[in-house]
């Protein structure tokens, strides 16, 4: 599946749209929800925060939040922890997790656009969040140390990249020995038509890219992860994302919580190398 379509283009194609999306947030000419993510009319990214969880968040990073789910919630943070989220966006989810780990904490959020990730700083110094960092780079080469986090999350990003087993085997090396791994992120049940795997603009809309839900959690074991589990918690019908659907009995195109956990120690053969 993933070798499908160009790597190299999925990624420029990835880095133009979200490019525009920041931009147009920072000059305010962001005018429907489908614009920017957020709202409520939005099959995807529409109603995934609470009023409690966002009043207090500068509205740039609220407007922008382009994710199918909430990854703050899916686990609990610890003060102290160190958190890293992939394909960080407008910041969101950095912003929701650096209050929960505290002063002591630290998260970092990782993405590849310039336009994000000066509109994620932005958010950031609005916000006065001193235990955040917004770093450049892709999800596929994190450039954080072996072992240097204790949790991962991401908001709908992991679907977006073409080499997705670099992006999980990344993670894994990333992520200390009892690390977490908690995601939100869209999935296939069924098969999706060829043309639309090959459609450039549902592979950036989050559609054409994403992966079976058996597949991901195949995936997730390949790289090195324990206690694996899948569950959906929204579906999304024909009528709500048309271009995507197939013949019948194709392709339910649903949202999911991805939840994994990277063993205290993790063994290479008869000998324990800590990965």
């Amino acid at each position: 599946m993933d070798g499908q379509v160009d790597a190299a283009r999925i990624q420029e194609a990835v880095r133009e749209k979200y490019g525009e999306i920041a931009k147009s947030v920072s000059t305010g000419s962001c005018c429907e929800p489908a614009c920017c993510g957020g709202g409520g009319g939005d099959p995807i990214s529409g109603n995934l925060y609470s009023d409690g969880e966002t009043h207090d968040l500068p509205p740039d990073a609220v407007a922008v939040s382009l994710g199918c789910g909430n990854p703050t919630a899916l686990l609990p943070l610890e003060p102290g922890e160190t958190v890293l989220d992939l394909g960080s966006g407008g910041g969101i989810d950095v912003l929701l997790s650096a209050k929960r780990v505290g002063p002591t904490g630290k998260v970092y959020g990782l993405d590849m656009t310039d336009e994000m990730l000066a509109l994620a700083r932005e958010n950031q110094r609005k916000a006065g969040a001193t235990n955040v960092e917004f770093l450049k780079g892709t999800i596929e080469a994190i450039p954080l140390p072996d072992r240097s986090v204790d949790v991962i999350i991401s908001n709908c990003v992991i679907n977006l990249a073409a080499d997705k087993d670099a992006v999980l085997r990344e993670a894994f090396r990333v992520l200390k020995p009892g690390g977490r791994f908690a995601v939100s992120d869209v999935v296939v049940q069924g098969d999706l038509p060829a043309d639309v795997r090959r459609n450039m603009e549902l592979w950036v809309g989050c559609i054409a890219g994403a992966l079976q839900d058996r597949e991901y959690t195949a995936k997730l074991r390949a790289a090195g992860f324990d206690d694996v589990e899948l569950d959906v918690w929204r579906v999304y019908e024909s009528a709500q994302i048309p271009a995507a659907t197939g013949a019948e009995g194709q392709g339910r195109v649903v949202s999911a919580f991805i939840r994994a956990r990277k063993a205290e120690r993790a063994c290479c053969g008869t000998d324990c190398c800590g990965r």
